[in-house]
């Protein structure tokens, strides 16, 4: 028999083994009514992604825990899949398109470019795919699926349309989260805040037929033009007589109803808030509780609008024009450098624009119930357990899920306006006439649904659901979901209230939350700082089992790590002893009769 190399060489070593266990089948799950179930789906990155340390951390931890169980005789699934990354997805085609052949969507329409995006998927859409199976991840690849694809779409429209018979799913004229750069409504969880310096500009509002007046001060000058009240606290001593007169709106001159209500905190600021319905969420709900007016001055393209001078401004350039005019008139008082959390698009960093938007909307409190419960009984544990907090925190609080996007790349909402009556008709089928007047005159909803309600469903659209099928019978609830803490409420939440509400069961037992992989300094890696480590350098250079022993020790379930490529030679090297070991094994523990029939010798 030919001896094994002196030194461990991984990149001559790790293709060969791994192509060895795909084609014997060793990764795939077979259901046998004799063993135990065992099974995990995989977070499904998204189509557009690149293999970076979060997921190598993510799927290390899948396969240990998949290859123990294997090994322990349970009958074990790791199924394993892409995301359709609606807006992420979209926003790549539209650079390639604007770069290569410089059009828009809009210059192919809505058919033709949707098919090139079906071809971008199938040129690059497996890459990342192929980057998992050179970190030697044990997944039952032949079970892969796509958020997009037949079955996983059959799931989304049975779940958008059985939940908009029970009336959990209603379209809605509320205040959103709208990115002006991608140009589509967010849910809350989709909105990141960041520390931003800004200032507090103090203005005069007059009382009407007083010489009165409050000061109320803002960190949004340019949202004063749709004011349409003024809120002070019921307990405020200093403005009770004021209750129920009006102030008057500078630079407009609009009579703003003078409200009281609990929302204004006693002791803040001047002690009078402004109210805008239409441009925050907290005004929004006072102005529903005193029946403000809705009046919206900033559209979708974050200009100003409403028939102002300010007309067509970008917000931030009306910003500088009102407060010019606001110093000039002498209704400025004061301005005051002032930090605060400002919410940007989770996707492209651009400031949101809170603002009243038509959009669908899942009620949630009804889904929450379930899904609180579940967890406080243990059905669902949380490993650390301190991040069951986190979770109950977010689901106790819950506000309705916008699930519309405006978007042309995802699940279509399978809805029909009627253009005679008026009414929406919602069908699993695509629908040829209104259902109320049976009018044949309909066009159908051209939005799309947010990309987390496709894989909200992922534990079992996977499986084969709507559709009975022997895998949901046999591997369905999944017995753990491995994923970090930074997704509890995109994800984590809503499968939970997914599984409990379409299967009527926890849609897996164990939720393994894991931290993030910083750098050496401890800072979050990203393409800003320049510190990102790509997982596949490090293989070519140490080999998969080098760096998947780094990810997995000195670290606890639920802490972030530090990340030292330091650390891979030293694993690279425990690599190394355990190969001299096998050279040692194979040279004094092999009988001979073995060894001369693996050199093709005949029998001594």
């Amino acid at each position: 028999m030919k001896e094994l190399p002196k030194v461990y060489e991984p990149q001559k070593v790790e293709k060969k083994i791994y192509d060895f266990w795909m084609q014997g089948g060793w990764f795939k799950g077979v259901i046998d009514p004799e063993k135990k179930p065992f099974s995990i789906v995989m977070p499904p990155p998204n189509v557009t992604g690149q293999l970076h340390m979060g997921h190598a951390m993510d799927s290390t931890l899948q396969d240990i825990l998949t290859r123990y169980k294997r090994m322990q005789g349970y009958a074990a699934l790791w199924l394993p899949g892409v995301d359709h990354a609606g807006i992420a997805t979209q926003i790549k085609v539209e650079e390639v398109l604007r770069k290569e052949e410089g059009l828009t969507r809009y210059d192919l329409g809505r058919e033709k470019f949707l098919d090139r995006v079906w071809q971008w998927k199938q040129q690059y859409g497996d890459r990342i795919v192929e980057q998992q199976k050179s970190m030697g991840v044990s997944c039952d690849w032949e079970r892969s699926r796509f958020t997009m694809d037949e079955t996983c779409a059959k799931a989304v429209r049975e779940t958008f349309c059985d939940l908009y018979e029970k009336g959990l799913i209603y379209k809605g004229s509320r205040i959103i989260n709208w990115c002006p750069h991608c140009r589509t409504a967010l849910s809350d969880a989709e909105v990141e805040y960041k520390d931003m310096p800004g200032h507090f500009w103090h203005i005069r509002y007059p009382i009407e037929d007083s010489d009165e007046e409050f000061i109320i001060a803002t960190t949004r000058p340019e949202t004063m033009l749709g004011d349409s009240g003024v809120a002070v606290n019921p307990a405020e001593e200093r403005y009770t007589h004021l209750v129920g007169k009006n102030a008057i709106l500078p630079l407009v001159g609009r009579k703003l109803p003078i409200v009281a209500d609990d929302y204004v905190e006693l002791g803040f600021g001047t002690g009078a808030v402004k109210m805008t319905p239409c441009h925050d969420p907290n005004d929004y709900e006072v102005g529903l509780r005193h029946n403000l007016e809705q009046i919206q001055v900033i559209d979708e393209d974050a200009k100003i609008c409403g028939g102002y001078k300010y007309d067509g401004m970008d917000r931030y350039e009306a910003r500088k024009a009102i407060v010019a005019d606001l110093e000039e008139q002498g209704y400025l008082v004061k301005v005051e450098p002032y930090s605060h959390n400002v919410g940007t698009c989770y996707r492209c960093g651009t400031v949101v624009e809170p603002l009243t938007s038509p959009q669908w909307f899942v009620k949630m409190a009804p889904l929450a119930k379930k899904a609180i419960e579940v967890v406080k009984d243990g059905r669902i544990k949380f490993v650390p357990e301190r991040f069951s907090k986190t979770y109950l925190n977010w689901m106790e609080n819950v506000h309705d899920w916008c699930i519309s996007r405006q978007l042309w790349w995802g699940h279509q909402i399978p809805a029909w306006y009627c253009d005679d009556c008026g009414h929406i008709t919602v069908s699993r089928e695509d629908a040829c006439q209104c259902e109320k007047c049976g009018s044949r005159n309909i066009h159908r909803e051209e939005d799309v649904l947010d990309t987390w309600f496709s894989s909200a469903l992922w534990p079992f659209s996977t499986m084969g659901w709507p559709d009975k099928t022997k895998e949901l019978d046999y591997w369905y609830p999944t017995t753990v979901m491995v994923t970090g803490y930074d997704i509890i409420f995109f994800w984590v939440a809503r499968m939970i209230f997914s599984g409990m509400e379409q299967m009527d069961k926890e849609p897996f037992k164990t939720v393994f939350i894991h931290g993030l992989v910083r750098d050496s300094l401890g800072r979050k890696m990203s393409k800003s700082l320049g510190n990102g480590i790509d997982p596949l350098e490090i293989v070519d250079k140490y080999g998969a089992d080098a760096l998947r022993y780094n990810l997995i020790t000195g670290n606890s379930p639920g802490n972030d790590m530090r990340f030292y490529v330091e650390k891979c030679e030293a694993m690279r090297n425990f690599c190394n002893k355990l190969w001299n070991a096998s050279r040692f094994s194979t040279k004094t523990s092999c009988p001979r009769s073995w060894r001369s029939r693996t050199s093709g010798s005949s029998p001594s």
